[in-house]
Order: structure tokens, then C-alpha cells, then sequence
């Protein structure tokens, strides 16, 4: 089978079957991101290529897989036909599959529009992954996103719509020291409006930054300030206190501080309450800062 560049995959994707559908990312100009940035440069495999894989790990396995995820940084940003194509094929070479994946971004998923996404999800694609990271429109030119809070809630939405499980990676700290509090609020809003249209999954990141990008550069020159951990959990309080759901949380990686997991609003008292005894404790007994390398 075929891969070429780093792996990645979520973490709640770490038992899928993985098949890579595309190399690289499309945009690849987010600020804090590492992970393309020296290449490889984005292409799309053909679908030929693609279902051979699949063929192949249906021999391997017994066509006994029970979730796919097709990397890499954005899927999504195949044309609809060939993504549907390579669904439906995986959905018949795997008769127990419950669920197929990629990484998305918002504004792949508006490319798609309201028809092509029906096609999709009828064709087997179950789940998008999208780093929403904030909704605060001025972190989000800041960290060369791409992407405008309007357009975040309008392709959240029609995801839903399509009746795609969603999740929003969102990236606590990334608007730093002097908008923390601002960008959450926006976030919340965000949140909120996307949830108008159904139910999703909150998915908590916090910003580590990265070696070979301009994120770092930016905090060696003391243009950007990290949150140290209090301020992070005070930014996380703020944004617990003004979403609305319901939705899922969680804290499932490794750059967070605190386990946040839950239902919102039925979970949201203690979780606030969890964060309250978190900010007694000292900063000593948090994660030390660290440049992250992958």
C-alpha cells in the first residue's frame, strides 16, 4: 500500500483502517501548523490508486475493518465524484464498516455545496474532521486560516444538514495573551450558531507551537504571547460558560492541561467546577512549555 509524507490521523481514528486518498494539504499556510510545510506539496491520488489500496486491505484484513479514515490534511478537497467514488467502494469491500473519515476544512466542505454533500454522505462518508480552531475573525487572518467566521457557521451547518457527524477541533490559546477572552466569546458564538443546525463534537487543543513556523518566529520576537496554564483554563471557563449545545467535549490530546470531557449544558457545572480547582493549584504542577517537533 502507498504513503507518502508524515502521518497523521486523529486520535479517535487511531483503530481505522487507513488508506491515503491525498498527499499534503491544500492550503497549507496556518500559521502554527508544521506538518507540510517542507512539502509534500498537495495532490490528489487518483481513484484507481486508491481503491487498489482498499482491495488490498480488504485481502489483508477479510474485510474485517470496522471505521476508514482517508488522509491526508484535507480530503475534503477532492472532487465530489471521485470522493463518493472511493466511499462507496470502501462502504462494499467492508460490509461491517461503521463509520468513513477525513480531515476537512470549512471551506472544502462549502465546495462540495448542499447536493455534492448529500452525494457524499449517501455514498458512505460519515464523519468530517475540521479545525475550526477559534471564530474570532481577526485571530483567524492572523493565523493565515483562510477561512471567515460567516463561512465557518454556514458550512458547519450544511454539514450537519447533510446529516455528517462533525467535529470542531477547537485551539484554546491560539489568539494569545491579549485576545484570549475576545476570541472566546466569538468562538462560543460560532459554536452556537453551527448548532443551530444539530447536534456535534467539541474536540479542545491547546496551542503548542511548532518548529519551522511562523507562529514560533513570531514568539521568539515577542510578537505573539504564549498563555501560561491559568490563562488557558480561564480562557476554556469563559467559552464553557457561553456555548449553549448540546454537543460532546473533549479533551482528548496530549497539549492540554486539564480533561474536559462531557455532555453540554448538562455537564457544564462541573466542568466549570473541575477548572476552579484546577486555577488553585500552581503553575509549577502544569506542563512546562515545550516546542513541539511533530
Amino acid at each position: 500500500m502507498y504513503y507518502e509524507g508524515p502521518i497523521y490521523r486523529p486520535p479517535s481514528e487511531a483503530d481505522s483502517l487507513l488508506v491515503q486518498a491525498t498527499v499534503g494539504c491544500p492550503h497549507n499556510k496556518c500559521s502554527f501548523c508544521m506538518v507540510y510545510k517542507k512539502g509534500p506539496r498537495f495532490h490528489i491520488r487518483s481513484t484507481s490508486e486508491i481503491i487498489a489500496d482498499l482491495e488490498e486491505a480488504a485481502r489483508l484484513t477479510g474485510g474485517r475493518v470496522k471505521s476508514v479514515f482517508f488522509p491526508a490534511g484535507n480530503s475534503m478537497a477532492m472532487p465530489t465524484r471521485d470522493l463518493a467514488r472511493i466511499s462507496s467502494r470502501a462502504r462494499e469491500l467492508f460490509p461491517n464498516v461503521e463509520r468513513i473519515t477525513v480531515y476537512a476544512s470549512m471551506p472544502s466542505i462549502l465546495s462540495h455545496g448542499p447536493d455534492g454533500l448529500k452525494e457524499l454522505k449517501d455514498a458512505g462518508l460519515s464523519r468530517l474532521h475540521v479545525g475550526l480552531e477559534t471564530g474570532d475573525g481577526e485571530t483567524l487572518k492572523l493565523i493565515k486560516k483562510g477561512v471567515l467566521p460567516r463561512e465557518q457557521i454556514q458550512a458547519g451547518q450544511m454539514a450537519l444538514e447533510a446529516g455528517f457527524n462533525l467535529s470542531l477541533y477547537v485551539l484554546a490559546g491560539i489568539a494569545g495573551k491579549e485576545r484570549s477572552l475576545k476570541a472566546a466569546a466569538e468562538t462560543a458564538f460560532v459554536l452556537n450558531e453551527i448548532n443551530r443546525a444539530g447536534l456535534f463534537t467539541v474536540r479542545i487543543r491547546t496551542l503548542v507551537p511548532k518548529i519551522n513556523t511562523l507562529l514560533l518566529h513570531q514568539i521568539k520576537k515577542g510578537s505573539f504571547k504564549l498563555l501560561n496554564a491559568h490563562e488557558v483554563l480561564l480562557e476554556l471557563q469563559y467559552l464553557l460558560e457561553n456555548v449553549t449545545g448540546p454537543f460532546d467535549l473533549f479533551s482528548d490530546h496530549y497539549t492540554n492541561y486539564l480533561s474536559l470531557n462531557g455532555k453540554m449544558p448538562k455537564d457544564r457545572k462541573p466542568l466549570l467546577a473541575q477548572i476552579e480547582t484546577a486555577l488553585k493549584r500552581p503553575l509549577c504542577t502544569f506542563r512546562g512549555d515545550f516546542i513541539g517537533t511533530q
